[in-house]
């Protein structure tokens, strides 16, 4: 297994080559590779990403069968599930890398701000509101730092603040993460992919 430091590398090439429109024919699937990765997986990064469909993550970083552990689910939020997913993979196979990558133009993040701006638009289930929910503290963060921030400004920078967001919860509601990141084998990032330039930005800080 490579470390973090390697598996974000490959991970931003992946997604260089995903920019320029050019595919590793290395990651084609054969029926060897299948029979191969049925023994047993080694996936290099978690990602935990929206479920939006213009954003799969094997495509976004040009990565082959086996190569991702994937959590998807609308607003890339962190719920018991999903964390659960994450220390799985972590525990399991020695994952060193986790990805929590939001996006722009993000459904989930659009109908929180609407509903939160709007108090006559309602949600339309129970489920979804749990959805908003959990999006809802990075939206009234940036809220409380400027008043006077436009809709549509609100919309894009909320994408970053619950990617930032979501990094925190999984750290502070597992006690298996934390003690991964202690002991230095493991990795949190956040990232945002741009829909209308297919470009990934990593926040590493």
């Amino acid at each position: 297994m490579i470390n973090a430091e390697q598996a974000l590398v490959k991970l931003k090439e992946g997604n260089q080559r995903y920019v320029d429109c050019y595919q590793n024919n290395t990651y084609q699937i054969t029926s060897e590779k299948r029979n191969q990765l049925a023994e047993g997986q080694a996936p290099f990064a978690i990602i935990l990403g929206c479920s939006d469909s213009r954003v799969p993550a094997e495509i976004v970083f040009d990565q082959g069968l086996g190569d991702l552990f994937v959590i998807r689910v609308a607003g890339n939020i962190v719920a018991p599930s999903q964390i659960a997913s994450v220390e799985f993979a972590v525990e399991s196979f020695g994952t060193p890398l986790v990805v929590i990558m939001g996006h722009s133009n993000c459904g989930a993040i659009n109908a929180t701000v609407d509903y939160l701006l709007e108090q006559d638009v309602g949600v339309a289930s129970a489920n979804l509101e749990s959805i908003v929910t959990r999006i809802t503290p990075a939206v009234l963060g940036l809220l409380k730092k400027d008043v006077n921030i436009t809709p549509d400004q609100l919309k894009q920078k909320a994408v970053k603040a619950n990617v930032l967001k979501s990094v925190q919860k999984l750290v502070d509601n597992s006690d298996i993460l934390t003690k991964a990141l202690n002991e230095k084998r493991l990795t949190i990032v956040g990232a945002e992919y741009c829909l209308e330039s297919g470009a990934v930005e990593f926040f590493e800080d």
